[in-house]
Order: structure tokens, then C-alpha cells, then sequence
């Protein structure tokens, strides 16, 4: 509690410009500001201002701590506000975006429930399969489902996310069944047209020579006569009958559990990889971000959320 106590003083002196100011903000004498500036330069062994009878200054250590603690102490801020009743409320406008398919099942019906949380809240949400650029196009956040290989944002998982190959049983009746993912070229399969989805192709699990290996993760590029930028028209010439396609566990499962869908190639089926939400690299993140990142994470986080998903 002391160690927090001198970072809100040193913040509070900083930002004001003299001890006078800072303690009358708080309702404390002067003196006890500068015995606990006195007590963090001596915690931490460099000076952080320079104090005289007219001004005070930050030195060059000062200036860059400064910025450190003003973070911490808005996140810290911003951590207290999300669990407590009685904290900040969120405000301002939400800008969020997400792939078409995943946002209109498991992102749109829980936006106006967030927002009769947060009633100071506003929310755009944009449902595309192109990657938006969140810092380019002003978005706060985004639902990104797959690979996270962008370094540039900050990703923070919420669910995993398994894909499969599947097919309609009135297909495979006619044409077979692969054994192999390279028996996918033999095969009609329902690709993505978006350059900016699938880009590495259908991933597969395949096992390595020599006792204990580990599987090897491929990825295979498969065509077939039809191809579509929406998931969704995928999906349903799936379960039409037109060939096999590469779908999340998220959109196939009520299928296969009725039987219109049947998952094939499963014993090469690669390992989980995840839902984010993910967000340009800030050093203070509003409170509205922050709070709707956990309002995700907690219900993505119970099976009977996608259990209800699913049954719709």
C-alpha cells in the first residue's frame, strides 16, 4: 500500500507541478507528499524530480517512470472498475469487427447484451471475412478465428477452435471416401476464393517416420469446381452434397450430431487453434475495450453458450 501510495503522489506532484497543488487535491499537507516522493527516490535510488522553492521539474529518469506509472495506475484503475459495481463506468463508441460466419452466430447476440450493461456504451459491429486493418480503419477490437500471426496487436485467446473435413453422406456415397489428405485431389472440395482466408490452405496432422516422433502439421491447398468468399454458402453446398469442405467445429457441429454432415479425415485432423480477440498496441486501453474482451472471454468460456449457439 506504501509503495502504491508514493506512485499516486509521484503521479500527482508530476502532473500538477508542485507538492501545494498535489496535497491540496488530496486533503493532505505538503509535507507528506514530499516525504513519500522522499521515500520512493530513496526505494529506488535515482532522482526523480528536481524540487525548488518555484518549480518542480522531472528529471530524465523522471520522465520516462512517469509514463510507467501512469499506466500501471490506469490499468489498475481499469481492473478495479471491471469488477466492481461501484467503479468507472465504460463510455465513448466501440468500433468491433469480426468474421461473417463466427459474428453473426457467436458475436452479434451478445453485442446488445453488453450494451444493457454498459448503457454509456455505443456499439458499431462490422461482420466481414476480409482481415480488417483494426489501426488503419479506427476499430477497437476484433474476434479473429485461427492463426494469430499478425506481432503487430495484442491477441488475448478466448476459446479453442477445432477444424475438420466434412461431407454430406449422399456424397460420399457417390464418390467415396478419402483415407488420406492427398486423396483430397481426387476429391470435389468447397474452398474459400478470399485471398485474405486460408491463406496456408487445410492443415492436417500427419505422422512422421521413426518411433516417438512428433506429427508434422502440412497444409494442403485443395481445389475443386466450386469456391465461394462466404463460409456460410460453403457450409450449404456442404450439406447439399457438392463436396467436402473445411469447417470449425463451431459450424458443423448440430450437422454432424443430425447426421447431414459427417466428419472425414479425422485421424489426421490437426490440433486446436484458437478464437482471439485481438487489438492495436496501446498503452492505455479504454475501459469499454477492456470490459467487453473479458464479457467474451466469460461466455465463450461455458459449454452451454455454444451448446444454444448451436441448437438456433
Amino acid at each position: 500500500m506504501d509503495k502504491l501510495k508514493q506512485l499516486e503522489s509521484f503521479v500527482s506532484v508530476a502532473t500538477k507541478g508542485s507538492l501545494t497543488a498535489a496535497a491540496r487535491a488530496e486533503g493532505v499537507a505538503p509535507a507528506i507528499m514530499g516525504r513519500r516522493l522522499d521515500a520512493l527516490e530513496e526505494r529506488l535510488g535515482v532522482k526523480l524530480l528536481v524540487r525548488t522553492t518555484r518549480r518542480i521539474t522531472l528529471t530524465h529518469e523522471g520522465s520516462a517512470f512517469l509514463e510507467d506509472c501512469q499506466r500501471l495506475l490506469a490499468d489498475l484503475g481499469n481492473a478495479e472498475a471491471s469488477v466492481s459495481a461501484g467503479g468507472v463506468k465504460a463510455s465513448g463508441h466501440l468500433r468491433i469487427t469480426a468474421p461473417a460466419g463466427f459474428g453473426r452466430r457467436h458475436v452479434a447476440p451478445l453485442v446488445p447484451r453488453f450494451r444493457e450493461l454498459h448503457a454509456d456504451v455505443t456499439i458499431s459491429l462490422n461482420l466481414s471475412d476480409r482481415v480488417v486493418d483494426l489501426g488503419g480503419e479506427g476499430f477497437d477490437c476484433a474476434v479473429r478465428v485461427g492463426d494469430f500471426p499478425d506481432s503487430s496487436l495484442v491477441s488475448v485467446r478466448l476459446a479453442d477452435n477445432r477444424r475438420m473435413c466434412v461431407a454430406a453422406p449422399t456424397y460420399l456415397k457417390q464418390h467415396g471416401t478419402p483415407e488420406h489428405p492427398n486423396d483430397l485431389l481426387k476429391f470435389d472440395c468447397l474452398t474459400l476464393s478470399s485471398d485474405a482466408s486460408q491463406t496456408r490452405g487445410w492443415a492436417f496432422s500427419l505422422p512422421r517416420d521413426g518411433a516417438g516422433a512428433e506429427p508434422e502439421l502440412v497444409h494442403f491447398k485443395p481445389a475443386g469446381p466450386l469456391d465461394c468468399s462466404d463460409g456460410q454458402v460453403l457450409h450449404d453446398w456442404c450439406v447439399q452434397g457438392y463436396g467436402i469442405a473445411w469447417r470449425s467445429t463451431w459450424e458443423v457441429e448440430q450437422e454432424i450430431a443430425d447426421g447431414r454432415l459427417r466428419e472425414i479425415l479425422a485421424a489426421y485432423a490437426a490440433p486446436p487453434n484458437g478464437i482471439y480477440a485481438v487489438f492495436p498496441q496501446r498503452k492505455h486501453l479504454p475501459l469499454r475495450v477492456r470490459l467487453w474482451i473479458d464479457f467474451l472471454k466469460h461466455h465463450y468460456a461455458q459449454p452451454q453458450f455454444w451448446m444454444a449457439a448451436n441448437n438456433k
